[in-house]
């Protein structure tokens, strides 16, 4: 079986080709195997208005989503005729870039004469360790982080989710990106800040933790968010722009408390319900610092911790095409030839059936 995914939920456009079935005796179906995936982020296009212009994420959408469904299948050696399924981001995300994901899916499948699947976007971000050198196994929980998300969740299987806690207000990958506009890094300030503390003192600032000790699983960053633009007034007050010591120490605390949160919290999580495995996923889950924790943390309490790898943590088509397999290979989603289609813009998780 081969499935073509297409991820457009917001500022990347991806394209994945995934191959599953059973094993040559019969025996057991195994693990989906990425053939191809080529991605292209609007990051860029996005960087001079401060954030996501959804109108333009849309329309360049539009433009990118076939050229590379047809690098994907010359790198792979494949051609239309031999894909099988056609995958596509149903939700959740930007109402106007999913319908453009959610369209040509349904009209190349139509075309093709092939059945459909609608995935949700954080299961494909879920699923996607599986994908890597050091696939998971079921029971674990799941760190869901990023720009707009943050979550922990039980995962007893493909499909089978249990919402532990999420954020009330602002998701981890926020309360980067807005720190990081604070300090002048630009957007998407992430990854930029977390480059940026590496120079710093990460015990510079007390800056709060926000939920830590609030006897749940949710998360908070909004007053996270509010302390560092507290303390970078504070160290404004003579008007004079911050150097670049004053800039990375900030970095550094404020990153020190959100990877404090994520981390405690997780470990938390596993504690709660018993389980002994953590995937980490989503943008946040490429940060270095949130990694080198918990994989110092993990040993000490008989933990396992798992990644997808680094070239899929953002969004990719390759988590689209392989929930997809999984699905159907569970027996969990059944694909479709009725070419009428909808998206989900806010659609939880745990509410994915």
């Amino acid at each position: 079986m081969n499935v073509l995914g297409i991820e457009s939920s917001c500022d990347e456009t991806g394209v994945a080709l995934v191959s599953a079935g059973a094993q040559p005796d019969g025996s057991a179906a195994r693990l989906p195997v990425l053939r191809a995936h080529a991605l292209h982020s609007q990051v860029q296009m996005h960087e001079a208005y401060g954030g996501v212009v959804p109108e333009l994420a849309s329309r360049d959408h539009i433009r990118r989503v076939l050229p590379l469904a047809r690098q994907v299948l010359a790198e792979a050696g494949a051609t239309l005729a031999e894909v099988d399924v056609v995958a596509f981001t149903r939700g959740p995300g930007l109402a106007g870039a999913l319908l453009v994901g959610a369209g040509v899916a349904c009209a190349l499948a139509a075309a093709l004469g092939k059945p459909t699947l609608g995935v949700h976007h954080l299961e494909g971000h879920l699923l996607s360790p599986f994908l890597s050198a050091d696939a998971p196994e079921f029971p674990f929980v799941a760190l869901l982080v990023s720009g707009g998300h943050t979550q922990l969740m039980r995962v007893e299987g493909v499909g089978r989710y249990e919402l532990l806690g999420e954020t009330i207000d602002d998701a981890a990958g926020e309360a980067f990106d807005k720190s990081a506009k604070l300090l002048g890094l630009g957007y998407p300030g992430g990854p930029a800040l977390s480059r940026l503390a590496l120079s710093g003192n990460p015990a510079a600032y007390a800056l709060p933790r926000p939920l830590l000790h609030s006897g749940n699983l949710d998360f908070s960053f909004a007053g996270l968010k509010t302390a560092v633009l507290t303390q970078h007034r504070r160290l404004q007050a003579g008007g004079e722009p911050l150097g670049e010591t004053l800039r990375a120490d900030l970095a550094a605390s404020t990153q020190a408390a959100i990877v404090e949160v994520l981390v405690k919290k997780s470990l938390a999580a596993l504690k709660h319900t018993g389980l002994k495995r953590l995937v980490v996923s989503g943008g946040v889950g490429a940060n270095s610092a949130l990694r080198e924790q918990l994989n110092a943390a993990a040993p000490r309490r008989g933990l396992r911790v798992h990644y997808p790898e680094l070239s899929l943590c953002t969004d990719n088509g390759a988590m689209i095409a392989l929930a997809a397999a999984m699905r159907l290979q569970a027996g969990c989603a059944q694909a479709s030839c009725d070419y009428a289609f909808d998206v989900k813009p806010r659609w939880p998780l745990d509410q994915a059936g």
